[in-house]
């Protein structure tokens, strides 16, 4: 005879994630859990769906906003054996997370149900692993922007049953409205329904909140191509001059070399195109573009909504003064203001060491302070020309625009300038 396995610890906290099918959808172990909590905290509608005379717990409906309820909601009810209800999977945008990081990973029992993408990939017959799912739970349509290429699979989990009227505007906006639409609702549940359409038609009114919608993009042969790398077209930008040009921009973005979850300063925002073109390399990249002019301040906002990055952080203010309290930054960018008192010790002081430091000018004096520090620090010196054919009478000509001079450096632990002897020098 096998021995049987070791029995599952006991938590306080168990984590039972439910679909649109209710109780009668649950595993076993699931409906053991809610039937032996002493507290059951969920959404109204999740608690709706549990059978008073199989879970006689006291019934706690979250707080809005959620997020900063979770440990007020816990420590009130400490010791006492507490199930939270989440939809689907309570780890995939789910308030497991929260719970996690409040109680500390592995702390909380989790017990997943099929997420709605699982479910909206088996109607739809989309291998989950080739679809980006983008949520707009708590965040504006915008954010949809930056996934879309032709071709390409998106499930977007809806806010509610006004998000598939936003996502087709959205989508006629940017230029793709030929796109396919499904909106699918109540996915698992005896109610389940799905409505069918193109973006640019798109007419249908609100229906059920718990929805999912299924895009399968083609961009408008008139419509403006973004690629998935650094260097956008120049035309993607609303700008009035002040903007790093698509060649130039391509080339600071390789030297800021951003990776999944790295925060940026750009300093001298402009237009926001390095800022814009940073968060786009990843989801989880995060910036702060620093603009003096409020009028350009305002254009780099748009231009981060248009360009599917509405997280982007904009200060209106003069660098060095308004780098105060700011987030620590992984790298910074300097793309103005090189000359103004301070700011190049300011922005070297705030990263930390393995931090990264790119600064692009087109005048001798900047020129001349960054062959300084190059000097004093290494890193990187190099000279960016970049020439276009231009029509010259009846021939084709060769215009160059103004060279830019760049300067990249990492910082290094307890760096020791160049130029500096060493303590065992002295």
């Amino acid at each position: 005879m096998s021995p049987e396995p070791p029995a599952a610890p006991v938590s306080p906290v168990t984590v039972v994630g439910i679909g649109a099918d209710g109780w009668q959808g649950l595993s076993d172990p699931a409906r053991a859990a809610l039937r032996s909590a002493e507290v059951l905290i969920g959404g109204a509608r999740q608690l709706a769906l549990l059978p008073a005379d199989e879970c006689a717990g006291e019934r706690v409906a979250w707080f809005s906003p959620l997020r900063p309820a979770v440990p007020g909601l816990l420590a009130a009810r400490a010791g006492r054996r507490i199930s939270v209800l989440a939809s689907g999977d309570p780890m995939f945008y789910g308030i497991g997370r929260a719970l996690t990081e409040v109680l500390g990973a592995g702390t909380p029992r989790v017990l997943p149900h099929p997420s709605s993408v699982s479910y909206a990939c088996a109607r739809l017959g989309w291998p989950v692993e080739d679809t980006e799912v983008v949520t707009l739970v708590g965040r504006p349509v915008e954010q949809l922007t930056a996934a879309l290429h032709d071709g390409r699979r998106i499930l977007v989990l809806s806010a509610g049953a006004a998000t598939p009227a936003e996502v087709a505007a959205l989508l006629r906006e940017r230029g793709y409205g030929p796109s396919r639409m499904r909106v699918l609702e109540q996915l698992g549940a005896e109610r389940e329904r799905r409505t069918d359409g193109l973006a640019r038609d798109w007419a249908e009114p609100a229906g059920d909140a718990l929805n999912v919608v299924a895009i399968e993009c083609r961009r408008a042969p008139d419509a403006l191509r973004l690629g998935a790398v650094p260097g956008l077209p120049d035309a993607a930008y609303e700008h009035d001059g002040q903007l790093t040009k698509r060649h130039v921009r391509a080339a600071t973005l390789a030297a800021l070399a951003p990776a999944p979850g790295e925060s940026l300063w750009d300093i001298g925002g402009g237009s926001g195109s390095i800022a814009v073109e940073w968060m786009r390399t990843h989801r989880s990249c995060r910036a702060v573009s620093v603009e003096r002019d409020p009028v350009r301040a305002e254009r780099i906002g748009r231009n981060a909504r248009a360009l599917g990055v509405p997280g982007l952080r904009v200060v209106s203010g003069r660098a060095p003064a308004a780098l105060a309290g700011l987030p620590v930054p992984d790298a910074v960018f300097i793309g103005g203001g090189l000359t103004a008192p301070g700011l190049l010790e300011a922005c070297w002081e705030a990263l930390p060491a393995g931090g990264r430091l790119v600064a692009n000018t087109v005048t001798l004096e900047s020129e001349a302070l960054l062959a300084d520090w190059y000097r004093r620090f290494g890193g990187e010196l190099v000279r960016l020309a970049v020439a276009h054919a231009v029509p010259v009478g009846g021939f084709t000509g060769w215009r160059g625009a103004m060279p830019v001079t760049q300067w990249a450096v990492t910082k290094a632990p307890a760096h020791i300038p160049s130029g500096e002897p060493s303590g065992e020098e002295r």
